[in-house]
C-alpha cells in the first residue's frame, strides 16, 4: 500500500468519525451514509443563500450575489406556487447556459417540484418526448428550445416560460410571469427525504433519453460527499493548498460546461453555491473566450471534459495569457488520456489538478483523486469515495477478483431510485441495490479504479475485446492528431474490425501509411486499425464532449454502401 492511499484513508477515517460533520452510519453489508446530511436539497441549498451579498455569478458582463440569486429563486418559486405548481410536480428546465437556468432551478427547488433538466443540445422531439414522459407542468426555455418545443406539443403540454425572449412583449416571457412577485416568499412545501427531487434525463445517444430520478436523500448525500472528499483531498495536499492560498487569488471556477449534466449542474453549481465560492459561467466552450476569462476574472479552477483541456492546454494563446491564478484543472466524463496528464503537470505544475468519475445515475459519485495523486497514478479514476461500494463484475453479474476488468456495479446511497416510467430498464440495471453502470474498468491492488471503456463500444474481434480507449490514447500521441474515435466496423470472418476516425491539427499532415507505422510501435497487431478515415471536421461531439461513435460509425458504414 502506497503512503498516499494510506495517508487518504487515515484522513477519511479521521473525518468520518463518530460526531464529526461528515460522521458515517451503516455498514459493509448494508452500506455506508452521512448521517448528518440534510434530509431535503432545499435544505442543502439554503447553505448558499447564507453568503449573502457576496458575488456568486459572472456571465456575460453580468454580476449577481448570492442573495440576488436566491431573491429571484423566491420570486420564481412563489410564482410557481400560484401558477397551481404544488410539490411532486415536475418543473422542466430546457435551455442553455443563463443565469435564470440557476434561479428556476432553485426557485422550483423551493416550491417542492421534482426538477426536470433536459438537454438542450437535444433535437425539438426529443425534448417533447422528455416533457410527455415526465408529465411536465411548466418548462422554462431559451427562446430557440421554446420555439421548437411549441412546434411539437399540443394544447395539453406544459405551460411554457421563455428567459430572455426575442420579443419583450411575449406574454411567455420570464420577467413579465414575475411582474407582482418581486419580493414575495413561497409557502414551505410538504416534502420527504425519501420523495423525488429530480429526474434528469440522460442524453439518449442510443435509443430514447431515459429519465434518471433521484431522491432528495440521494442528491443531498451525493452534495455531503463532494464535501467531505474535497475536505480529504484538501488535507492530504496541505502544501499545495498553502500555496494557493499564498497567491491570493479568490476561489473562482470557470463553468464551461452545460448545467443539464451532473458536472455542471451538481459538481460545479450546487458544490459552489453551498460553498460561497464564485463562478463564472460560459453560454457555450470557447477556448479563446475561456483564456480571457482566466486573465479577466482571475479563474482559479476549470473542470471539465479532456478534449476542452486539450484546446486550453494546447492553445498557442495559453503561455501568452496571465494565468497565475489557475491553480487547478479538474478532468472528467472519461479516462484521462495520457497526453492530457503530461500537459496538466507541464502547463499548471504543482496544482490540486484531478480526476474522477461518476455518472447521472450516480448523482456524480463513485471515485476521484486531485493534488499528488494525480501523477502518482495518472490512469486512474481514483479513491472509491466513502459513501460508494464498486464491485467488478462479469457478464453474469458475478463479481470477478482484484485486478481483472469487467463492468463496474455501484452501491450507494447516492445512486437514482429509478429510471422514470422504464420497467424494463430498471429490471435490468437494478439488482439488489446494486446499479449496473455499463462503464467497463478495474480496482488495482491499491483500491483506485480504472476505466477501461463503456461496455457498448467495446469491439470483439475474433473472439477479443478491444477497449477502444486504449488505441484513442496511443493515438492521441502523435503530434498531428488532435482527435480520434475507435470504432467497430462489421468483418465478415472476424466480427468486428478496428476503424478509426482521425481530426488532425490544422495545418498538419499525416497519412495512412504514417499511422499506420505510427500504430504498429504502440498497439498489439490485433488492436491496430485495419480501416482508416481521415476527417476534414471535427469529430461530433454531444454536449458533455463524448464523441458521437454511433453518427461516425452510421456514416462510416454508408459510405461503404452497408446496413448499419
Amino acid at each position: 500500500m502506497s503512503e498516499i492511499k494510506t495517508e487518504y484513508d487515515a484522513v477519511i477515517a479521521q473525518l468520518t468519525v463518530p460526531g464529526s460533520p461528515f460522521e458515517l452510519a451503516g455498514d459493509q453489508e448494508q452500506g455506508f451514509y452521512y448521517s448528518n446530511a440534510p434530509a431535503t436539497l432545499e435544505q442543502a441549498l439554503q447553505a448558499g443563500a447564507d453568503h449573502g451579498d457576496r458575488e456568486f455569478l459572472v456571465y456575460e458582463g453580468e454580476r449577481r450575489s448570492f442573495s440576488d440569486l436566491f431573491n429571484e429563486a423566491d420570486a420564481i418559486a412563489a410564482a410557481l406556487q400560484a401558477n397551481g405548481i404544488v410539490a411532486g410536480d415536475r418543473v422542466a428546465l430546457a435551455m442553455r447556459n443563463y443565469p435564470e437556468w440557476m434561479a428556476a432551478f432553485i426557485g422550483a427547488v423551493k416550491a417542492g417540484a421534482v426538477i426536470v433538466p433536459l438537454n438542450s443540445w437535444g433535437s425539438p422531439a426529443d425534448l417533447a418526448y422528455s416533457l410527455a414522459d415526465c408529465g411536465a407542468k411548466l418548462v422554462f426555455c431559451d427562446q430557440q428550445r421554446a420555439q421548437g418545443i411549441a412546434a411539437e406539443l399540443d394544447d395539453s403540454g406544459p405551460q411554457i416560460v421563455i428567459a430572455r425572449p426575442d420579443d419583450e412583449n411575449d406574454s411567455r416571457g420570464m420577467q413579465g410571469w414575475l411582474a407582482g412577485f418581486a419580493g414575495k416568499k413561497p409557502v414551505t412545501p410538504d416534502v420527504k427525504t425519501d420523495d423525488l427531487a429530480m429526474i434528469m434525463y440522460t442524453s439518449g445517444t442510443s435509443g430514447k433519453p431515459k429519465g434518471a430520478a433521484s431522491t432528495h436523500r440521494a442528491i443531498c448525500q451525493a452534495l455531503v460527499n463532494f464535501d467531505c472528499t474535497a475536505a480529504a483531498a484538501a488535507m492530504c495536499n496541505s502544501d499545495i493548498i498553502g500555496a494557493m492560498l499564498e497567491r491570493g487569488f479568490e476561489s473562482t471556477s470557470l463553468l464551461a460546461v452545460p448545467l443539464f449534466h451532473v458536472s455542471g449542474c451538481h459538481a460545479q453549481f450546487l458544490v459552489n453555491l453551498r460553498g460561497g465560492r464564485r463562478i463564472v459561467m460560459m453560454y457555450k466552450w470557447d477556448v479563446d473566450r475561456a483564456l480571457d476569462y482566466v486573465e479577466q476574472e482571475r479563474v482559479t479552477t476549470i473542470a471539465a471534459a479532456p478534449a476542452m483541456l486539450l484546446d486550453l492546454l494546447e492553445s498557442p494563446r495559453f503561455d501568452a495569457v496571465d494565468t497565475r491564478s489557475l491553480f487547478a484543472l479538474g478532468i472528467g466524463g472519461s479516462a484521462t488520456p495520457p497526453r492530457v496528464s503530461r500537459l496538466v503537470q507541464d502547463k499548471v505544475p504543482s496544482s490540486f489538478s484531478g480526476t474522477g468519475w461518476g455518472m447521472t445515475e450516480t448523482n456524480a459519485q463513485g471515485a476521484s483523486l486531485a493534488g499528488k495523486a494525480f501523477p502518482y497514478k495518472p490512469g486512474s479514476a481514483g479513491f472509491t469515495h466513502p459513501i460508494v461500494q464498486i464491485r467488478i463484475c462479469d457478464e453474469r453479474a458475478e463479481p470477478l477478483p482484484q485486478g481483472e476488468t469487467g463492468e463496474i456495479w455501484v452501491r450507494s446511497p447516492s445512486n437514482i431510485r429509478e429510471y422514470w416510467n422504464r420497467p424494463d430498464a430498471n429490471r435490468e440495471d437494478f439488482c439488489d441495490g446494486w446499479l449496473k453502470t455499463g462503464d467497463i474498468g478495474f480496482l488495482d491492488d491499491e483500491g483506485f479504479l480504472h476505466l477501461a471503456d463503456r461496455a457498448k463500444d467495446m469491439i470483439l474481434r475474433g473472439g477479443e475485446n478491444i477497449y477502444p480507449a486504449e488505441i484513442e490514447n496511443e493515438l492521441l500521441e502523435h503530434e498531428a492528431i488532435k482527435d480520434v474515435a475507435a470504432i467497430g466496423l462489421p468483418h465478415e470472418r472476424l466480427g468486428e474490425e478496428v476503424g478509426v476516425a482521425v481530426y488532425l491539427h490544422p495545418g498538419m499532415a499525416l497519412d495512412e501509411e504514417g499511422l499506420n507505422a505510427f500504430a504498429s510501435e504502440r498497439l498489439a497487431a490485433y488492436k491496430r486499425p485495419t480501416r482508416i478515415l481521415f476527417s476534414d471536421e471535427p469529430l461530433p461531439r454531444n454536449a458533455t464532449r463524448k464523441i458521437l461513435k454511433k453518427d461516425i460509425r452510421a456514416r462510416w458504414l454508408e459510405q461503404l454502401g452497408q446496413a448499419g
